[in-house]
């Protein structure tokens, strides 16, 4: 893949609306780790980084909006290496822990938690190395 310093180098790239960017950048750094990598625009966009994956935070526009009260249309899962200190951080920071961080039958320890916003993000951190069909997966591809 060719690379582009005007855009995250990252596979696959979430954008996630907002409806105050600048703080929602401040929230996602202070609270999951995010570092801002550009920012467009005074409170239009802003791409950010969280090890090798990326995040675009976008502004409320037209039809896009943050997430409503009623209903979860989409989460976000990001790989962390201390899963109970992670979710500590994020906890001081107001973020709204759903699940805490639980021991997984695939391997993983996980918590979620909702933005100041409304997105949920789960994180996860790798206890051990399982294959799918030792929890009841199935391999398909390697």
């Amino acid at each position: 893949m060719k690379t582009n310093r005007s855009v995250p180098n990252a596979t696959v790239i979430p954008v996630l609306t907002y409806s105050d960017v600048r703080e929602a950048v401040r929230w996602l750094a202070d609270a999951f780790g995010f570092a801002e990598r550009v920012q467009i625009g005074e409170d239009h966009r802003s791409q950010l980084q969280f090890g090798d994956g990326a995040l675009i935070v976008g502004d409320a526009h037209g039809d896009r909006r943050p997430p409503r009260s009623d209903g979860v249309s989409h989460s976000v899962l990001v790989r962390v290496e201390d899963c109970r200190a992670h979710c500590e951080r994020a906890r001081s920071v107001g973020a709204r822990v759903l699940t805490e961080p639980t021991d997984m039958p695939f391997g993983e320890r996980q918590y979620t938690v909702e933005d100041l916003e409304g997105h949920h993000w789960t994180f996860s951190e790798t206890m051990t190395d399982m294959a799918p069909e030792e929890w009841g997966g199935k391999t398909i591809a390697p």
